[in-house]
């Protein structure tokens, strides 16, 4: 198997589904209550692979792999995958499953998708768990870290394809703007290859990468937060992430009413620095 199709068999079953926006495919683990995993920008459903085995055993886990630049499966050329089209995307894919009363968990920019999401399509969804994600102050893409420039740099194909050329190195892994303040501790080399082998090596996912975080906008967030009132939410932080400041969640747990817990040991992939502890919270919250 190449390097960019490798999933991590914890996630369980691999499947695929046609939907009207193109083949998505996903890995299904569990029974219980539906739980469907939204990863963000240049990773995909292996960003998971620690965390699902910890709650298969009461849920059923979907990973669903989103054109986002590290996915195995181009969608249709004319897909929308602004932050509404990757809505709709998923809602499609609730539909498909025939999935109710589902819980949303996102995690980096999938809890954007995830809040607009359960703003535009409600009627399947049942809560979110929002981990280290864009609030209503954060810009979509992030300042800090420098993340904005990967919006910037998607305006032509050219450019798009050369910011990503020095991932090829491998201690370019650890910087900053890259996925250094992102995962406090090095993620290994076999899921690192999956998150940047297709940017790196697949025009067809380029193109699908670069459609989608050329259009994200901070817009879309602060209009969803403001129709989520009401809908159960629980917010799962790293204590010391760079990217996404604490104090912010605090702000929107407030404005939300939701319970809000921080994890320790750990920068915005918490399902990679401290999975353990993340899954504790999840089944904290779903049993009181």
């Amino acid at each position: 198997m190449t390097p960019e199709l490798w999933r991590d068999d914890r996630l369980g079953t691999a499947c695929e589904v046609r939907l009207p926006s193109g083949p998505v495919r996903f890995h299904d683990r569990g029974s219980g209550p539906a739980l469907v995993f939204l990863h963000g920008y240049l990773v995909n459903a292996n960003i998971w692979r620690k965390l699902v085995p910890l709650l298969a055993d009461s849920f059923r886990c979907i990973t669903p792999d989103l054109p986002l630049g590290s996915h195995a499966a181009p969608v249709n050329r004319d897909a929308d995958l602004s932050p509404r089209g990757i809505a709709r995307l998923v809602a499609d894919l609730l539909r498909e499953l025939d999935l109710r009363d589902v819980t949303l968990v996102g995690n980096d920019s999938g809890g954007a998708y995830a809040q607009v999401t359960a703003a535009a399509h409600p009627e399947r969804i049942g809560g979110l768990v929002l981990s280290s994600c864009e609030t209503p102050e954060d810009t979509w893409p992030p300042t800090p870290g420098g993340f904005g420039l990967l919006k910037a740099t998607a305006a032509t194909p050219l450019t798009y394809r050369a910011l990503y050329q020095v991932l090829r190195v491998r201690r370019t892994w650890r910087w900053r703007n890259t996925y250094g303040w992102l995962a406090k501790y090095p993620i290994d080399a076999g899921t690192m290859n999956s998150y940047i082998r297709p940017v790196l090596t697949r025009r067809d996912i380029r193109f699908d990468g670069r459609k989608a975080i050329g259009s994200v906008s901070e817009r879309y967030t602060r209009a969803a937060a403001a129709r989520l009132t009401g809908l159960p939410v629980l917010l799962a932080w790293a204590e010391e992430d760079r990217v996404f400041p604490l104090a912010r969640a605090e702000r929107y747990a407030k404005t939300l009413g939701a319970e809000l817990h921080r994890i320790d040991d750990s920068y915005t992939y918490v399902a990679e620095d401290q999975p353990e502890r993340t899954a504790e919270i999840i089944r904290s919250w779903f049993g009181s």
